[in-house]
Formats: structure tokens, C-alpha cells, sequence
């Protein structure tokens, strides 16, 4: 069996020393969980939850991308929001990018505060691309 490999793409905000973006292990890729943070300013995306919802769905992306897979191979989510008054508008932004069937497994909890003042975060675990045969 391989050992785990971090994933670091320039395409995602930079991770904090202590941790990896996400790690690849197993066939599996497994996602830290991710802010509305703009990759290209560093900054916190600025308007409603669904705008850094989006932003963060565009952050896993590039994550799952780097490492070999894809939004489509997403097996499990975990939302934490800072109040469940944002559901339906995360749900909302969340239904744009979660497309296929079946659906992921999902939690999503309240929590009382999320790092950098962010109102939502979300972590998932996708499998790799099936690699391609050769002719």
C-alpha cells in the first residue's frame, strides 16, 4: 500500500502549518475543511453565505482536481455553520455544485464559531478517478 501523499494546489487558499489541504490515501482523497477564502487575495469572500458557499465548493474543487478527482466523486460532506438560520441559502449554493447521483453522505451541525469569522465550512471525502487503460 502507498503512503499517504498531501495535496497543495496554488488554486486553493494556502493551508495553515498544520495541516495539508487535503491527503490522498487509499484510492480515497480527504479534504480539510474549507473557507469562502479567495485564493487569489487571501481574503474572506465578501456578501451572503451562499457567496462563500460557492467560493468554498470552488476551493474543494481545485483541491479534489490537484489530487486526481472531482466534485462528481464526492462520497461525504460536512457543513459547519455558525447558525442554522443559514441553511437553506448554504443548501442552496451546495445544490450548484453537487450534481450527481447518488448524492453524498452529509452532516451539517451549528457550531458556535468557525476560524477567521467565517459563517460556513466544509470538509469532504471524494474517491480517485478510475485511472485510464491503456490501449
Amino acid at each position: 500500500m502507498a503512503p499517504a501523499k498531501a495535496v497543495l494546489t496554488s488554486k486553493a487558499p494556502k493551508p495553515i502549518p498544520q495541516l495539508s489541504q487535503a491527503v490522498v490515501y487509499n484510492g480515497m482523497v480527504y479534504c480539510s475543511g474549507s473557507l469562502g477564502i479567495d485564493p487569489a487575495t487571501g481574503k474572506m469572500v465578501e456578501g451572503t453565505v451562499k457567496d462563500r458557499t460557492r467560493q468554498v465548493f470552488k476551493n474543494l474543487s481545485a483541491v479534489l482536481e490537484a489530487a486526481g478527482s472531482s466534485l462528481k466523486n464526492v462520497v461525504k460532506v460536512n457543513v459547519f455553520l455558525t447558525t442554522m438560520d443559514n441553511f437553506a441559502a448554504m443548501n442552496e449554493a451546495y445544490d450548484e455544485f453537487i450534481t450527481s447521483a447518488p448524492k453524498p453522505c452529509r452532516t451539517c451541525v451549528a457550531v458556535a464559531q468557525l476560524p477567521f469569522g467565517s459563517d460556513v465550512e466544509i470538509e469532504c471525502t471524494a474517491y480517485l478517478n478510475a485511472p485510464i487503460a491503456k490501449l
